[in-house]
Order: C-alpha cells, then structure tokens, then sequence
C-alpha cells in the first residue's frame, strides 16, 4: 500500500493531506483558494493519485504560505509513500498541450532535490491566485520529494491554461514515474543500489 497521511501545523497553516499513489485519481480538496483547489483536483485526476488536502491558512494576507506548504506537505507524502522506491520506473516525462499551452515536463525520483522551471507566465493573477506561486509551489515540492522536475513552457498565452498544463504535465510525468517496473519490481532502480 503505498499511501502516506501528513499533518503540518505551522503559524501560517494547518495542513492534512492523504495520497494514494495506487488510486483512481479521486480527491476532496479545500484549501481556501479556489484556483488551487481546481490545480489539485486535476492534479490528482491525471495523475490517478488519490489526494485528500485541508487546508487553513493566512489567506487574509495572501496566498504564499498555503501554496509553498501544501507543496511542502504534497513532496513529504510522496517521499513517504515511495519509501525506498523500490521496483518504480523512477523516471517520467510528459509533453502535454492544452489549446495554444504547450507543456513539457520530466521528472527522476533521484533523491535529488531540484527544479529547473522556465515558464513565463504572462499575467501577474488568475482570479486572485499570484501566478508565481506556481513556482513556488513547485520549488517547496521538490525539496521535500527529494526529486528532479524540468518543467518547461514551449507554447502558451492564457496563463489559466499554462499553469493548469503545468499541473496536468507534472501529474502525467509523476504517475510514470512512481509506476512499478513489473520486469525489476524487486530492484532500485540505480547502479548505486539505493535512491
């Protein structure tokens, strides 16, 4: 069962989260910014991850903290539910379009924190979602997933639709990714021996 529940409970937020890397892409997200609940919605639906996230943060001031946090708490649940990561693809790709957006993301779950993000996003809001916490929340996923993520915009000009291909084409690549090698399911994936 490769499933993790992570609480975070800080003086910015309060965090529960489930995943299930073995679902049917179901979730139940309230986070109390709307944009990002659509984002972790079709996050897990095209990841076919099944994630529960609550969500109270200081959204008065705005929403940096719950972006960067959930994305703290989302990177957590993965390393947890992967463990030692044992007989997974550890690598995925996805070039995703989404009507003049096109996406391309590539993930290794190397144990190796980094993410090289070139997408320009051409306006500041969506809705009243700051469209560089995008960034944000990617840079706080990584560095608790302990993974490498290359997301690159080719095309796009609605910055609704980029940030979602970017949510849909890091989904895409992460379900490769944790995918079980059924040739190696006993093996990690690394001449090291261990990830």
């Amino acid at each position: 069962m490769r499933q993790a529940k992570i609480g975070r409970v800080t003086a910015e937020t309060n965090i529960s989260l489930s995943l299930d890397l073995d679902g049917k892409g179901e979730s139940k997200i309230d986070t109390g910014c709307g944009f990002l609940d659509h984002m972790l919605t079709l996050f897990a639906k095209h990841g076919s991850f099944n994630l529960d996230v609550t969500c109270k943060g200081d959204t008065e001031v705005d929403y940096h903290h719950t972006a960067e946090d959930i994305g703290i708490v989302l990177g957590q649940a993965f390393a947890k539910a992967l463990g030692d990561k044992k007989g997974i693809v550890r690598y995925g790709s996805m070039m995703l379009p989404m009507d003049e957006t096109l996406i391309l993301s590539a993930v290794d779950l190397s144990g190796r924190s980094g993410l090289y993000y070139d997408c320009s996003i051409p306006s500041p809001k969506v809705g009243n979602f700051d469209t560089e916490l995008c960034e944000e929340f990617w840079y706080a996923f990584v560095r608790s997933a302990a993974c490498t993520l290359h997301i690159r915009k080719i095309a796009g000009t609605n910055s609704h639709h980029i940030i979602e291909g970017v949510f849909k084409s890091v989904a895409r690549s992460l379900r490769a990714a944790v995918a079980i090698d059924a040739a190696n399911a006993d093996a990690i994936p690394s001449t090291k021996g261990v990830i």
